[in-house]
């Protein structure tokens, strides 16, 4: 199979599985510049076609939506992808290098916490999830 079908497959199927489980997808910086304006806890995944990481990252993503105290607003940027977005929602990353798969949690558009690619390869799904509840339930409080 030729690659660039094989990754246009791979990479829509990774998209289909993130909006599938309840986040808003992003692909322009003006997009997320508006969510970044809402009140409340937002949670950015940005999601990649990295195999290692993203077969956490993606189930992970989707459990944390059927959790107690999920986010008020959950979106996503496609790093390798939807640059400019990515780029954008970085830029409110503020003290965290770029990493994907990633979470970013901000509260009223400032940035609180991340769980970086380090905290996600090699990992459960659970230890991803209880991560991301723990930053909710202290952001929360």
């Amino acid at each position: 199979m030729e690659f660039n079908l094989y990754m246009g497959d791979r990479t829509q199927a990774s998209r289909d599985e993130i909006v599938t489980a309840g986040y808003q997808e992003l692909t322009t910086p003006e997009q997320v510049d508006e969510v970044m304006q809402n009140k409340g806890t937002t949670l950015v995944m940005v999601n990649s076609n990295c195999g290692c990481a993203g077969g956490v990252a993606r189930p992970a993503a989707a459990q944390i939506m059927q959790a107690e105290g999920k986010p008020d607003h959950a979106v996503t940027v496609f790093a390798g992808q939807d640059k400019e977005a990515t780029e954008k929602a970085r830029s409110y990353f503020k003290g965290y290098a770029p990493s994907s798969p990633s979470f970013a949690l901000l509260k009223d558009g400032s940035m609180v916490t991340m769980v970086e690619r380090h905290e996600i390869e090699g990992h459960q799904v659970d230890d991803v999830v209880a991560k991301l509840q723990a930053a909710m339930q202290q952001v929360n409080k």
